[in-house]
C-alpha cells in the first residue's frame, strides 16, 4: 500500500468508474476521497491467500455463500466515510448487487506483509468492523504460522493461532490447520 495519495480529492463515482476494468491492471484504494497504490504481493503471501480461498471455495460449495480473491472489492459507506478496499480474501453470504464489489461481506481474511500489517492492524479493522454483516476480520503472517481472528461475538477481541492449532471461522462453520494452511513453509 503506498503511503502517499496518488491524486487529489475524487469522488466514489469518479472512483469506482476509473478502478474498474483499467487497462493498465493497477489497483488503487479509495479512502474518502483520496486513492493509494496497492503494493505487490510476494510468493508467501499468494501462497496463503490461495490456501484461504481453496479451504473456503471447497467447504462452500453448493452453499448460497461466495467466495471472492483479491480483485473483488468491499464498499463501505456510512455518513461522511466511504471506502473501498481489495481484501486478500472474503466470504459474502447475501445477495450483492454492485459488479465490482461487496458490500455484505461475514467474513474478511488479509495476509500481513511489513507495508501493511498497521494499516490492516488499526485503519481497515475500524472500517470493517462498520459493515453489519461482518462477523470476523482474520490476519495471517505471510511469512510464518500465525494467524489472528478478530470476531464480532467477542467485541473484536483478538484470538492467535499458531503452528500445530486448529481454527475455526464460525461465520462459515470451517475447521482449518494452521499446519495444512502454512504446509509450504513447515
Amino acid at each position: 500500500m503506498g503511503a502517499l495519495p496518488k491524486s487529489a480529492y475524487i469522488s466514489p463515482e469518479e472512483y469506482l468508474l476509473g478502478e474498474n476494468d483499467r487497462a493498465d491492471g493497477e489497483k488503487y484504494e479509495y479512502v474518502n476521497g483520496q486513492i493509494y497504490a496497492m503494493a505487490g504481493a510476494s510468493r508467501g503471501h499468494n501462497r496463503v491467500a490461495g490456501n484461504f480461498f481453496l479451504a473456503l471455495s471447497l467447504h462452500l460449495k453448493g452453499s448460497s455463500c461466495e467466495v471472492f480473491q483479491s480483485d473483488m472489492k468491499v464498499g463501505i459507506e456510512t455518513i461522511g466515510d466511504t471506502r473501498y478496499y481489495y481484501p486478500d480474501v472474503q466470504v459474502t453470504c447475501e445477495e450483492e448487487t454492485a459488479t465490482y464489489y461487496n458490500t455484505s461481506p461475514c467474513l474478511i481474511v488479509e495476509v500481513l506483509s511489513d507495508a501493511t500489517a498497521r494499516k490492516d492492524r488499526t485503519e481497515k479493522l475500524a472500517a470493517y468492523r462498520l459493515i453489519p454483516a461482518l462477523q470476523e476480520y482474520v490476519l495471517c503472517s505471510q511469512e510464518v504460522p500465525y494467524v489472528e481472528i478478530y470476531r464480532r461475538r467477542s467485541e473484536w477481541g483478538k484470538e492467535i493461532y499458531t503452528e500445530g492449532q486448529k481454527l475455526t471461522l464460525e461465520s462459515v462453520g470451517l475447521e482449518m490447520d494452521v499446519n495444512e494452511l502454512y504446509g509450504f513453509l513447515l
